[in-house]
C-alpha cells in the first residue's frame, strides 16, 4: 500500500474535547472497516484548525472514499515519496 498525508481544514478542531476526539476516531474506524483492508489509518496530528493524517491505502481514491464515508473534509492529499528522519544523515 502507498502512504498518504491528508490535510483537513476543520475550524476549531484543536479545541475539541477528549470525548469528541474519541467519537472522531470511532467514526474513522467504522469507515476503515467498511473498506475491507484497502485503507489503514495510521495516526493524525491535531493543530488549531487543521488535522494532518497519515494513511496507508491502495490509492488516493480509497483515501477519498474513506473521507466520504466518515464525513470528514479533505483539503489536500499528498502521496509520500519517502520518509526521512535524523538517522537518514547516517545511512
Amino acid at each position: 500500500m502507498k502512504r498518504y498525508l491528508i490535510e483537513r481544514h476543520i475550524p476549531g478542531v484543536g479545541n475539541l474535547s477528549q470525548a469528541q476526539f474519541k467519537q472522531l476516531a470511532a467514526t474513522s474506524n467504522a469507515a476503515v472497516a467498511k473498506l475491507s483492508g484497502t485503507v489503514q489509518w495510521v495516526q493524525s496530528y491535531i493543530a488549531a484548525d487543521n488535522t494532518f493524517c497519515v494513511y496507508l491505502a491502495e490509492s488516493e481514491e480509497r483515501v477519498r472514499e474513506h473521507s466520504r464515508l466518515a464525513g470528514f473534509p479533505i483539503t489536500k492529499v499528498n502521496e509520500t515519496v519517502t520518509i526521512i528522519d535524523p538517522m537518514t544523515a547516517y545511512s
